[in-house]
């Protein structure tokens, strides 16, 4: 089959696109979640593989992004913010419903493979992908192939604590996961707000994109909240490049769209890298938002 079907299961939208051998969009098409039906989501689904076939008149390949994971002791759902998939063998459903092989992955796992195939880790051996956004994703791609991992939790790097903190960072926000001072607390858009602090009682702190706006146009608060994020995350990267030593880190989700990130942090990872020099290439995701239904598709190899 020359046709690759990606789709991108979200809490709020589901989205899939037909890729050609060569990696052209051929279909895609977006769709409101069935939010808290699990038979709706697999109707939701199978309607949009549906879809792209008959509007490419090909049958396809089909893999699928998700929130969480699916556990490979027990083969059902574990660890999605979606919670109506916890516990249910979404694998096994979605191949009966589809009557072919279904390839599943974490969504950030699916962000990493689409920057590592042909966007801005395309070529390299070793690709880390970051999502950074309302929650902080990571995902790991050797070769060609995402590194899964015996737990299925391979490139959760925002749920290890923040490396290297500094007095007033330790023991950190409580986290939803339970623990304190994870590094998804310092880097995702509520951590960043954090870093900018609330003007006055009756204030709430700007939304994150605000604030990187605000530091783009030489704000001073902004850009010491700015520097602030860029020196956690410097901190958080570097304790992966000291494990997995990766050839490039793609950034993607919102927080990536701050340009100054890309030079500024790579300037102070080497702090504490455990090398004489970093190698390591800090660039922007090539898809952007599509990323994610782009590397599910990418799952299956022609």
């Amino acid at each position: 089959m020359s046709l690759r079907i990606g789709v991108d299961l979200g809490g709020t939208k589901i989205e899939a696109v037909g890729l050609g051998a060569d990696g052209t969009e051929r279909f895609r098409r977006r769709i409101e979640t069935p939010r808290g039906s699990y038979n709706g989501t697999l109707q939701a689904i199978a309607g949009l593989v549906t879809a792209a076939e008959t509007a490419t008149g090909e049958r396809g390949t089909v893999g699928v992004g998700m929130p969480g994971a699916v556990s490979p002791a027990t083969g059902l759902v574990k660890n999605a913010n979606s919670t109506w998939l916890i516990g249910h063998p979404l694998q096994r459903d979605l191949e009966a419903a589809l009557d072919r092989p279904v390839r599943l992955a974490n969504d950030a796992n699916c962000f990493a493979l689409s920057e590592a195939s042909d966007g801005a880790g395309a070529g390299a051996h070793v690709v880390f992908g970051v999502i950074i956004g309302t929650g902080t994703g990571g995902g790991v791609v050797v070769g060609g192939e995402v590194l899964g991992g015996v737990n299925a939790i391979a490139g959760e790097w925002g749920h290890n604590g923040l490396p290297w903190p500094a007095a007033d960072e330790w023991p950190g926000p409580p986290c939803y996961c339970g623990k304190r001072g994870c590094i998804e607390t310092f880097l995702s858009g509520e951590g960043l707000r954090e870093a900018y602090g609330s003007p006055d009682r009756n204030t709430a702190a700007p939304t994150a994109q605000a604030i990187a706006t605000a530091a783009d146009a030489g704000d001073a608060r902004a850009a010491a909240a700015v520097e602030l994020y860029a020196h956690r995350l410097a901190k958080a990267l570097a304790s992966v490049i000291n494990i997995v030593d990766p050839d490039v880190v793609v950034l993607g989700g919102g927080l990536s769209n701050i340009e100054s990130l890309y030079a500024r942090v790579p300037t102070l990872w080497k702090d504490w890298v455990f090398s004489d020099r970093v190698d390591t290439r800090l660039a922007r995701a090539r898809h952007g938002d599509s990323s994610g239904v782009r590397g599910a598709a990418w799952l299956w190899p022609l």
